[in-house]
């Protein structure tokens, strides 16, 4: 018997085994082949290790970092995401928390918008929302940050709302006792017991933003403006030849940040998850 019920749990194991190093293959052949020459990426030694004849060492990543403007990019990606984040864990808490507590229709309504807003394709708006963030100025790293807030705004309300509920009302009421009004209330009792929220909706929120490509590009002004993922495709050099060193250089920089940073969250990320999912 214990045989028998040993063996499905072996297959799914070897199964999800497999599915993960196919998900890995490409990533690990970025990486390799941003420690080849160019003329070993371009032939077909690129599936291969490198070796003693195409190891280029470093100078891939130097020069990325010292071409096509990539610090400043980097300097763009970062003040976008975290912008981005801040503002969408700050609105959405607060509205999540207008509409697990006040029971009417304009709360019911916003919840629904939120809750729609997940399964409009981004394609479908995105020619208008190109023309409107140019009307209304939206069209800078200082302020596209906004536009991320709308995009964002789905999901996040879903899972603080969600969590939200499981929180007792008789808290609140004890604060307020106290002299609290509802900004203090929110701040000093609600906001830290949001916690493990606010940590898996942070970081889901920062691996979109930063490796989100087409929203930047149909908004910002790409001849002043680029981030990391627009930057990644001007890894050009003469004769519009593309420089593949450098550009796997660049795609290895770019995954790192988010690697880490999910790697430090990720239990956060499921305690979060299933604490939003459990009265949601």
């Amino acid at each position: 018997m214990n045989a028998k019920r040993k063996t499905p749990g072996l297959v799914w194991t070897v199964v999800l085994s497999v599915i993960c190093a196919l998900y890995m293959y490409p990533i690990v052949m970025v990486l390799l082949n941003s420690f080849k020459v160019e003329s070993a990426i371009s032939t077909g030694t690129a599936f291969q290790a490198p070796t003693a004849e195409t190891f280029a060492g470093f100078s891939n990543y130097v020069n990325a970092i010292a071409s096509k403007g990539f610090l400043q990019s980097l300097g763009y990606s970062l003040f976008i995401t975290v912008s981005s984040v801040a503002l969408i864990l700050l609105c959405c808490s607060m509205c999540a928390w207008y509409i697990t507590r006040v029971h009417n229709w304009i709360s019911k309504l916003i919840y629904l918008l939120c809750v729609f807003s997940m399964v409009v394709p981004f394609q479908m708006v995105m020619f208008t929302l190109s023309q409107t963030a140019d009307q209304l100025k939206l069209n800078t790293p200082w302020n596209i940050c906004v536009i991320y807030l709308g995009f964002g705004a789905g999901l996040a309300v879903f899972m603080f709302s969600g969590f939200m509920k499981s929180i007792p009302l008789e808290i609140e009421e004890a604060a307020m006792i106290d002299g609290c009004n509802p900004i203090q209330t929110y701040f000093h009792v609600v906001f830290p017991i949001l916690k493990p929220t606010m940590i898996s909706v942070g970081i889901l929120e920062t691996m979109w933003v930063w490796n989100d490509y087409l929203l930047p590009t149909l908004v910002l002004n790409i001849k002043k403006y680029k981030t990391i993922p627009m930057l990644i495709q001007y890894f050009r050099g003469s004769y519009g030849k593309v420089e593949m060193g450098p550009m796997m250089a660049c795609i290895v920089l770019t995954i790192l940040p988010v690697v880490i940073v999910y790697l430090l969250g990720q239990k956060h990320i499921i305690k979060g998850v299933v604490a939003g999912a459990v009265k949601g």
